[in-house]
């Protein structure tokens, strides 16, 4: 699924204009950057939480130069599901 289809699923069911729903969803997906960028987690109860998680520096190689390199240590974006989505998953989705 894609944004376009996000946003004319929501379009179909609310029965409001593409461009609004749009403009909501890229609201919405700017606000949930803006936080993160600035330190802030975001957490939507029932849905999960967009996190900050911090990797460790540590000793990677480059395979083509055959020498090891430190990779400093970083943050990066997570999200990590809420208890009642996963369930939902597991018990509405098929095994592939």
């Amino acid at each position: 699924m894609t944004k376009a289809d996000i946003v004319a699923k929501i379009s179909e069911k609310l029965g409001l204009e593409k461009g609004d729903v749009q403009a909501t969803v890229e609201s919405f997906m700017e606000e949930v950057k803006s936080s993160l960028e600035s330190g802030d987690n975001v957490y939507l109860r029932g849905f999960g939480s967009f996190i900050i998680k911090t990797r460790a520096e540590k000793t990677g190689r480059n395979i083509s130069k055959n020498t090891t390199i430190k990779i400093p240590a970083h943050n990066i974006p997570a999200f990590k599901p809420a208890k009642v989505f996963v369930e939902g998953v597991k018990t509405n989705t098929d095994v592939k």
